[in-house]
Protein backbone atom coordinates (compact mmCIF):
# COMPACT_ATOMS: atom_id res chain seq x y z
CA UNK A 1 0.00 0.00 0.00
CA UNK A 2 1.33 3.45 -0.91
CA UNK A 3 -0.45 6.59 0.27
CA UNK A 4 0.10 10.02 -1.25
CA UNK A 5 0.63 12.72 1.36
CA UNK A 6 1.41 16.42 1.27
CA UNK A 7 4.71 18.00 2.26
CA UNK A 8 5.36 21.44 3.67
CA UNK A 9 1.90 23.00 3.38
CA UNK A 10 1.38 24.88 6.66
CA UNK A 11 -2.41 24.48 6.77
CA UNK A 12 -2.07 20.73 6.35
CA UNK A 13 0.96 20.20 8.58
CA UNK A 14 -0.92 18.71 11.55
CA UNK A 15 -3.02 16.49 9.29
CA UNK A 16 0.18 15.46 7.53
CA UNK A 17 1.78 14.38 10.81
CA UNK A 18 -1.33 12.32 11.58
CA UNK A 19 -1.06 10.64 8.16
CA UNK A 20 2.59 9.88 8.87
CA UNK A 21 1.66 8.31 12.22
CA UNK A 22 -1.08 6.23 10.57
CA UNK A 23 1.33 5.08 7.85
CA UNK A 24 3.85 3.92 10.45
CA UNK A 25 1.20 2.30 12.67
CA UNK A 26 -0.38 0.43 9.76
CA UNK A 27 3.05 -0.74 8.61
CA UNK A 28 3.61 -2.38 11.99
CA UNK A 29 0.07 -3.74 12.24
CA UNK A 30 -0.01 -5.30 8.76
CA UNK A 31 3.60 -6.51 8.63
CA UNK A 32 2.58 -9.86 10.11
CA UNK A 33 0.49 -10.45 6.98
CA UNK A 34 3.32 -9.45 4.67
CA UNK A 35 1.62 -6.18 3.75
CA UNK A 36 3.90 -3.17 3.48
CA UNK A 37 2.57 0.36 4.01
CA UNK A 38 4.46 3.44 2.81
CA UNK A 39 3.60 6.99 1.77
CA UNK A 40 4.82 9.47 -0.82
CA UNK A 41 5.03 13.13 0.27
CA UNK A 42 5.30 15.32 -2.82
CA UNK A 43 6.79 18.78 -2.95
CA UNK A 44 5.47 21.59 -5.12
CA UNK A 45 4.30 19.92 -8.32
CA UNK A 46 3.33 21.51 -11.63
CA UNK A 47 -0.41 21.13 -11.92
CA UNK A 48 -3.42 23.12 -13.08
CA UNK A 49 -3.48 24.50 -9.53
CA UNK A 50 -0.34 26.57 -10.30
CA UNK A 51 -0.46 29.12 -13.11
CA UNK A 52 2.48 28.77 -15.54
CA UNK A 53 3.71 32.26 -14.66
CA UNK A 54 4.31 31.08 -11.06
CA UNK A 55 6.49 28.09 -11.98
CA UNK A 56 9.83 29.92 -11.83
CA UNK A 57 9.11 31.50 -8.44
CA UNK A 58 7.77 28.26 -6.98
CA UNK A 59 10.74 26.34 -8.39
CA UNK A 60 13.04 28.59 -6.36
CA UNK A 61 11.78 26.87 -3.18
CA UNK A 62 13.52 23.67 -4.29
CA UNK A 63 17.30 23.15 -3.96
CA UNK A 64 17.64 22.19 -7.64
CA UNK A 65 15.50 25.15 -8.67
CA UNK A 66 12.55 23.52 -10.41
CA UNK A 67 9.05 22.40 -9.65
CA UNK A 68 8.35 18.71 -9.75
CA UNK A 69 6.38 17.03 -12.49
CA UNK A 70 3.49 14.64 -11.87
CA UNK A 71 5.71 11.93 -13.36
CA UNK A 72 8.25 12.51 -10.55
CA UNK A 73 5.61 11.49 -8.03
CA UNK A 74 4.33 8.63 -10.17
CA UNK A 75 7.87 7.23 -10.47
CA UNK A 76 8.17 6.96 -6.68
CA UNK A 77 5.26 4.55 -6.36
CA UNK A 78 6.74 1.62 -8.35
CA UNK A 79 10.01 2.19 -6.47
CA UNK A 80 8.28 1.65 -3.13
CA UNK A 81 6.28 -1.24 -4.56
CA UNK A 82 9.46 -2.97 -5.73
CA UNK A 83 11.36 -2.50 -2.45
CA UNK A 84 10.38 -5.58 -0.41
CA UNK A 85 12.31 -4.57 2.71
CA UNK A 86 10.80 -1.06 2.97
CA UNK A 87 7.73 -0.44 5.13
CA UNK A 88 6.54 2.40 7.34
CA UNK A 89 8.44 5.00 5.32
CA UNK A 90 7.45 8.44 4.12
CA UNK A 91 9.30 9.05 0.84
CA UNK A 92 9.68 12.80 0.30
CA UNK A 93 9.68 13.44 -3.44
CA UNK A 94 10.34 17.14 -3.11
CA UNK A 95 13.79 17.83 -4.58
CA UNK A 96 15.21 18.14 -1.07
CA UNK A 97 12.76 20.84 0.06
CA UNK A 98 11.94 18.87 3.23
CA UNK A 99 15.65 18.82 4.09
CA UNK A 100 15.27 22.44 5.09
CA UNK A 101 16.05 24.94 2.40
Amino acid sequence: MVAIDSAGVEVEREISWAKHAVTKSLAIEYAIGGIRVNAVAPGIIKSPMHAPETHQALGAFHPLGRMGEMSDIADAIPFLDSAPFVTGEILHVDDGQSAGR
